[in-house]
């Protein structure tokens, strides 16, 4: 079982670092079911036109910021590349040792996302599903992790599910966020947006995979409800 040692690193801020973490519910080891497998080797197929992508996103109930996509590694913008695992097509795998996640497109063909991934000690591998998917949700931090840090109750308002933030642009949960599940129900983990696009490529959350919201936007609108997702070893 991993423990929330660690919550009392985050912080809350009001301008654009925002707060840090995500998930409600208690961290738990899932089983490791890639033990001996290697990061996925991918070769670039092609690559979206990056002024277009990570542009303001039209459409949205809150603002999504344009990113520069030239202050962010390349390894980590939205491309096709060559996926050679084996994961059926629609289903989700991450990579946290490279900071990537695949969305399998067909056999052998993935789109891939620059992600930030749990920090040292939140780290962790196995098989979820997606149950639950929200767009601009609220955010609820941990009981434990406001005991820890009184300055974050302060600065917290009411929501449906009870002092957090509301969803918006202040959100740490970002544009969109979906919900990893077992069998024993929600794991407190997300894929999520972010307030702070330039942290992919990082080991930043409690264990929560945290996207650009222009990408979480994108991968969001191709998910089902019931989706696959698994987490290879760090």
């Amino acid at each position: 079982m991993l423990s929330r040692r660690s919550f009392n690193l985050f912080t809350l801020s009001v301008g654009a670092t925002g707060l840090a973490g995500c998930g409600t519910g208690s961290i738990v080891a899932l089983p490791d079911m890639s033990v001996g497998k290697p990061s996925p080797k991918t070769r670039t197929l092609a690559r979206p036109n990056y002024a277009e992508v990570y542009t303001a996103y039209p459409g949205e109930r809150f603002p999504v910021p344009a990113v520069n996509s030239g202050e962010i590694d390349p390894q980590y913008l939205r491309q096709t590349v060559e996926f050679s695992r084996d994961h059926a097509p629609g289903s989700i795998v991450v990579d946290p040792a490279s900071y990537h996640l695949y969305f399998v497109e067909s056999p052998g063909i993935a789109t891939r996302y620059g992600v930030g991934v749990g920090r040292e000690g939140f780290g962790w591998s196995g098989a979820a599903k997606i149950n639950m998917k929200r767009d601009w949700p609220d955010w609820v931090p941990p009981h434990e992790m406001v005991e820890r840090d009184p300055e974050i109750k302060a600065k917290l308002e009411r929501t449906p599910r009870g002092l957090g933030v509301l969803g918006g642009p202040k959100s740490p949960l970002g544009a969109r966020a979906m919900y990893l599940f077992d069998a024993n129900g929600d794991l407190g983990y997300r894929i999520h947006g972010t307030l702070e696009p330039y942290t992919v490529g990082t080991n930043v959350s409690s264990g929560c995979v945290r996207m650009i919201n222009q990408d979480i936007i994108h991968l969001y609108a191709r998910v089902s409800l019931g989706t696959p997702v698994t987490v290879l070893p760090a």
